[in-house]
């Protein structure tokens, strides 16, 4: 019974695939149109073939082959397709169905050959050719192409996909005139469409024809006389091809239409910055910024495009000001006007005003982290370490995953003199760190400031020398690792090496150059010393009291007592100073 019902099935297909060989217009295993059937003519004894032959139009050698096809035995179904070519040669549907398959293979000239000849002999195929139309167009053959839709056009004037695409191989072949009266024709037979209408602009814009641009623009907007973004197009026509007064009475006329329009105003800003009216430019960029119907992002890239950031955080600071308050007033809910504003602010050096803001920006949105940021590296500027070591910790606990939060924390403990809690920070945020030797640096760096500050100079010691490894310019590795060296008396020629890298690194820095000016001195190199630690006390309008003291000493061992003492003094008067200074004054000598 199963052997029937497999057979039953066989048939039925075949009987099928008969069916579609020989009907007027067939359709080819997988759906797609092939071929159409010429009706046989009656033919007479003498007519009659061969009974050997196999009639013309053999079903069965066609679904062989097409079986080969399907279960992909491409080399097989090519081989039937050409033995039935071969016996069949004005037979078109196996040209077709090799060109098919040659496709398939890659073989796009030998398929352009194949559907050439199914064309020829069944020219009124609409299937054949299109798909050679579609060979031609990938082969570069427009010509051919733009034909074969000329054919097809003329037997089906009412087809618009027809008509479309001959213009888009027009265009392609730069007969641009012929490309138009294609659309016109579309226009004609489907009415007014903005995608046809604006592609027959470009096609004008592109011949310089600037009133045929314009009429194509009229055109649409006589279709539709109520939408106000073809005005807008319009507008921006005129704009761009130099005819302002049209413009502005185009923008004026959106204005009147559409007085909610959300870029109305934004446009006749740039008219009139184009203009070079400057103040009504601003006027129509207030009124824009305060319209809620345009969002934050539009508005601020509206402006970008009108300015660059150079001249809104310097020659249009006050305007620049005065719309992004429009915009918080706008906008009172979204965290970007305040982020903006406080971007404002920071180059304005208005550093606490601009915290404050960008903590407003968080209240609607923690989930900001660059902000966060923001108000870290602002706490850290102001010196606010009680602020900074706040919302670090809180900057972490919701960026678990970012190292920064935790650098940040632990210099605030290092400022606060929290050092067991400075060197959990680092070593939490040094974990976290990837792929990024110059942060990595960091971390190790202020470790062995902690470890210093707890006396445990010798793991300090470790910590510089793995920010070392790490990034080996580190200027301010090199010279706190020297000077604490220099404290201890030890690995002078190693401190002085560093010292003198990190000077030569930073010229200017009077850290720097006091550092490596005391590390000359431990060498007992004073007149080198001097000339170092003097430029670190002319280098600062408040030179401090260590760098004031270490200038006393190296002038005492110059043999200079009386400008030594003057310095001590200096240094006392600054309130600070080694546990030694007060004797070195009292006894006005030096002491170590």
């Amino acid at each position: 019974m199963r052997g029937f019902i497999a057979i039953f099935i066989f048939l039925a297909f075949g009987f099928m695939i008969q069916t579609a060989v020989h009907a007027e217009v067939g359709v080819v295993a997988g759906g797609n149109p092939a071929y159409q059937q010429k009706p046989e003519k009656k033919k007479s004894k003498k007519d009659q073939p061969d009974p050997t032959t196999v009639n013309p139009g053999n079903t069965g050698m066609l679904i062989n082959a097409k079986k080969e096809a399907i279960i992909g035995n491409i080399k097989g179904a090519q081989d039937l397709f050409r033995q039935y070519i071969d016996r069949y040669p004005q037979d078109p549907v196996a040209y077709f169905e090799l060109a098919r398959l040659e496709t398939e293979l890659k073989s796009i000239d030998e398929a352009v050959k194949m559907c050439r000849i199914a064309c020829k002999l069944d020219p009124d195929n609409t299937w054949y050719s299109l798909f050679l139309a579609e060979l031609c167009q990938g082969t570069s053959q427009l010509n051919e192409a733009i034909a074969i839709y000329e054919k097809l056009i003329e037997k089906n004037p009412d087809n618009l996909d027809y008509l479309y695409q001959l213009a888009i191989l027009y265009l392609q072949v730069e007969k641009y005139q012929d490309a138009i009266k294609i659309y016109h024709q579309i226009d004609e037979k489907a009415g007014i469409d903005e995608e046809v209408t604006l592609q027959k602009q470009k096609i004008y814009l592109h011949l310089n024809d600037l009133k045929g641009a314009e009429r194509e623009i009229q055109k649409l907007i006589s279709a539709f006389p109520d939408e106000p973004r073809y005005y807008s197009i319009l507008a921006e026509f005129y704009m761009a091809n130099n005819m302002q007064d049209k413009a502005l009475a185009t923008y004026q006329k959106i204005a009147v239409m559409d007085p909610d329009n959300a870029y109305i105003h934004m446009s006749m800003a740039d008219y009139y910055r184009k203009t070079g009216n400057k103040e009504k430019a601003f006027e129509e960029l207030r009124l824009g910024f305060a319209n809620p119907n345009l969002d934050v992002d539009t508005k601020v890239n509206i402006l970008l495009s009108f300015y660059t950031v150079n001249q809104i955080y310097n020659d249009l600071k006050e305007q620049a000001f005065i719309l992004s308050k429009i915009l918080i007033e706008t906008h009172p809910k979204d965290p970007k006007v305040f982020s903006i504003y406080g971007d404002l602010l920071v180059q304005d050096k208005k550093l606490p005003e601009a915290r404050d803001t960008f903590l407003q920006a968080l209240a609607l949105d923690s989930s900001r982290y660059v902000v966060w940021e923001q108000v870290l590296q602002l706490d850290l500027q102001m010196s606010e370490f009680e602020h900074l070591l706040t919302y670090s910790i809180r900057a972490a606990e919701l960026f678990p995953d970012q190292p920064l939060p935790f650098l940040f924390s632990g210099l605030a403990c290092l400022q606060l003199k929290k050092n067991e809690a400075a060197l959990k920070a680092l070593a939490s945020g040094a974990n976290l760190v990837v792929d990024n030797n110059d942060l990595l640096a960091q971390f190790y760096m202020y470790q062995g400031d902690a470890l210093h500050a707890m006396k445990n100079d010798k793991e300090a010691y470790m910590a510089y020398e793995r920010s070392l490894k790490m990034k080996e310019d580190n200027g301010y590795v090199l010279n706190n690792y020297a000077y604490y060296l220099s404290l201890e008396g030890r690995e002078l020629e190693k401190a002085e090496k560093m010292a003198k890298q990190a000077v030569t690194l930073d010229p200017e820095n009077a850290s720097f150059q006091d550092t490596y000016g005391w590390v000359l001195f431990k060498q007992e190199k004073y007149k080198e010393s001097a000339e170092w630690i003097l430029k670190a006390v002319q280098n600062k309008e408040e030179p401090g009291a260590e760098v004031l003291e270490h200038y006393g000493d190296v002038l005492y061992k110059l043999g200079d007592a009386t400008g030594a003492l003057e310095y001590w003094l200096k240094a006392k008067q600054k309130g600070t100073g080694s546990e030694l200074l007060e004797k070195k004054i009292n006894e006005k000598k030096y002491y170590q």
